[in-house]
């Protein structure tokens, strides 16, 4: 397959300005480019009078993981997902932990290619029950992870979009009109958090958030990686969670996930155990029934409990599923009460499994 030919795509998400630049509307940043510049996000740039992706076909790579590694721990417990990313992304957070790729600014980073009818095919070869959008964010390749969408709900394959959330309404719609489940990646919950250290909007994400609960049958969970001494503190995450309870409802799931030093905040600690600890105790006090901890070993706060009698329903160490106290349809097993997320049949048994594929040795 020659990429050259099909790695660039027109995108309908972009005005004219007076001045003569172009911009694009895909998400709050706003971008306005002349001939041949490119937005923050690297992969849409200006191509004579019209906004393009550049990327569309083109990866970082391909992996088999566990669905709870994305993390989702209520959508299809303990089964394979295909995971990929491009490279880019439109936020500009100090403290990203895929920098190597979403901070990438060359074409190099993308070694390996697929369109949209080969990865919806290596899903159902390789026994995956879904595809992820991950490792940097979908909305800035949304032309290619819509297609692939389209193309893997044509054999059964649900379509994973592990993002920011930091996106236009209108492209906002229709991206998600293609998914099937998400996490989204809630920074933090201050306006000052975002603007200084991710170079975005809080805003627009609580949008996102809203508008996945009231408008979509997305199942989504929410992920805050604690960083020490910037978005830690007990009022921050009672207000975050707070806010969570009152308007998407107690069974969204939220993941309190530790940070390490890395890219440009590498003069911080990595986050103490007892601050997830802590911040899990304050958002169940509020009222969310499915809360976590993640990138620490924790057995007991990594595991699923019935809200309404307390029975052990997913018991996991890391991504590998212990017992397992759920009906097929995700009813706990003693009471009959109905555990939140998407379950269908029988816990798959993936454990923490990470198999590479190479996609072009496929095609």
């Amino acid at each position: 397959m020659n990429t050259a030919d099909t790695s660039v795509v027109p995108t309908k998400y972009w005005h004219e300005l007076e001045d003569g630049r172009i911009q694009c509307d895909v998400c709050p940043r706003a971008c306005k480019m002349r001939e041949d510049q490119r937005g923050l996000c690297f992969v849409r740039a200006r191509q004579g009078d019209e906004i393009v992706l550049r990327t569309y076909g083109r990866s970082s790579g391909f992996c088999i993981d566990p669905i709870e590694k994305k993390p989702l721990d209520h959508f299809l417990p303990g089964t394979p997902v295909l995971s990929f990313g491009t490279a880019g992304c439109n936020l500009a957070c100090r403290f990203c932990q895929n920098w190597d790729i979403s901070k990438a600014k060359e074409f190099d980073t993308l070694a390996d290619s697929a369109m949209p009818e080969d990865l919806a095919t290596a899903a159902v070869d390789l026994g995956c029950s879904s595809v992820a959008f991950t490792y940097n964010d979908p909305v800035i390749f949304m032309e290619y992870a819509c297609d692939v969408a389209d193309a893997c709900r044509e054999v059964g394959v649900r379509t994973v979009a592990v993002t920011a959330g930091y996106v236009c309404p209108e492209p906002r719609r229709e991206l998600f009109s293609h998914i099937d489940a998400a996490n989204i990646d809630l920074k933090a919950f201050s306006e000052d958090f975002y603007r200084h250290i991710c170079g975005g909007h809080l805003g627009a994400v609580l949008e996102t958030l809203a508008y996945l609960h009231d408008e979509t049958d997305v199942w989504f969970e929410i992920t805050n990686l604690l960083i020490p001494d910037e978005n830690d503190s007990p009022d921050e995450i009672d207000r975050m969670s707070s806010w969570v309870y009152e308007r998407l409802g107690p069974d969204v799931p939220v993941h309190f996930t530790a940070f390490h030093p890395d890219f440009k905040m590498t003069d911080k600690e990595s986050t103490p155990h007892e601050t997830l600890t802590r911040a899990r105790k304050i958002a169940m006090e509020n009222g969310l029934r499915y809360v976590y901890v993640g990138n620490v070993h924790d057995s007991t706060q990594s595991n699923t409990c019935c809200h309404a009698c307390g029975q052990l329903l997913i018991e996991r160490d890391w991504y590998v599923l212990g017992a397992y106290n759920l009906t097929d349809d995700g009813h706990c097993n003693a009471c009959g009460t109905r555990c939140a997320g998407v379950f269908e049949g029988p816990r798959g048994d993936w454990g923490s499994r990470r198999v590479p594929v190479r996609m072009r040795s496929r095609q």
